[in-house]
């Protein structure tokens, strides 16, 4: 079978696809036909030796959606036939967070969904979204789910909250979206005006665009009529997080998620403890919180938004163009 491999050394070169052997299902276990994946930047990350995993050679990705083909013995929770995802974190089912249940990440160090088949404990896969394609169910496991997380689990997001979104990639897309199937208001931030206004199509209720308008706290504050945002999900990192900080309300969240303007930023204490803001670190999330997302989901009937499919044989120029930050929501490979 097909894979795709980081070989030798880190770095978007030393990708090669691969035959390899197909898997068998052991006690406990299913194989699943993988028919779609999706890139997040903790993928070109990996793939360029800055995701924390070591050991090489290496399948990245770990995002994806497909067909189970084969159970082994003792599995009642799928049967061949069902389209589901694999599961983020290979360990963590239920409950909060852990060292154990946060230890077993897809596509690194686990091999990960860019493979024609996987065997996968039964346990952490999940049935995708009634009516969604494996391209878009392949968007969930790591953006969906941490978009997810951020607003409804850690930030307790109500109607009539307002949510302020940093740009208009995968995790940014799935937060505009959940926000406003929650009834929320939402802003978000962009540099470019052509995504702000595809993020108008969305749902979004205001826009700032932060390279016309560099100070875009001090933006959503005046559109809070001084106020401040109810929750920040931030995705900048050093280059955004103390803004994220001025936007916000007295007691207000910043969901950090991301760090696509840098790793470390001195904070500004003083704002910190003195508007009360909790600032809440949070990567993906557990099974039961992805069928609760899957759940709303289909109850809201809602899609994602995908920018661009690739073949299977095009995995570097998908990378390319999410190094390239252009895209407006997911990219997806097709098998």
């Amino acid at each position: 079978m097909r894979a795709w491999e980081v070989q030798g050394e880190w770095g978007l070169d030393h990708l090669a696809m691969v035959e390899r052997e197909k898997p068998v299902a052991a006690a406990g276990q299913v194989v699943v036909r993988m028919r779609a994946a999706a890139i997040n930047y903790r993928d070109l990350l990996t793939v360029q030796g800055m995701g924390g995993t070591r050991r090489l050679p290496l399948v990245p990705f770990s995002d994806g959606a497909g067909e189970v083909i084969a159970v082994g013995e003792g599995v009642t929770r799928a049967r061949i036939g069902d389209k589901v995802c694999p599961m983020f974190f290979q360990s963590w089912k239920d409950g909060p967070p852990d060292a154990a249940k946060r230890a077993r990440p897809l596509g690194g160090p686990l091999p990960g969904v860019l493979q024609d088949e996987m065997a996968l404990d039964a346990d952490y896969v999940s049935a995708i979204p009634r009516g969604w394609s494996f391209e878009e169910a392949a968007t969930l496991p790591c953006a969906g789910l941490t978009a997810w997380r951020a607003l409804m689990v850690e930030g307790e997001l109500q109607a009539g909250h307002t949510v302020l979104v940093q740009g208009t990639g995968g995790v940014s897309i799935f937060a505009l979206q959940f926000a406003k199937m929650q009834g929320a208001r939402v802003i978000v931030t962009s540099s470019s005006d052509e995504k702000l206004a595809r993020a108008k199509t969305l749902g979004a209720d205001e826009t700032i665009n932060y390279k016309s308008n560099p100070e875009w706290a001090k933006a959503a504050l005046d559109l809070t009529g001084g106020a401040g945002v109810d929750h920040v999900v931030e995705v900048g990192g050093a280059g955004t997080l103390n803004q994220s900080l001025e936007a916000a309300k007295v007691g207000g969240r910043i969901l950090v998620i991301g760090v696509l303007s840098g790793f470390s930023q001195q904070i500004a204490m003083p704002t910190l403890f003195g508007k009360n803001l909790r600032m809440i670190g949070l990567s993906v999330g557990s099974r039961e919180m992805f069928e609760q997302m899957v759940a709303a989901i289909d109850k809201a009937g809602m899609k994602p938004v995908v920018d661009r499919t690739f073949p299977f044989d095009q995995v570097p120029q998908a990378l390319a163009l999410m190094k390239g930050a252009s895209h407006f929501g997911k990219i997806c490979i097709a098998y």
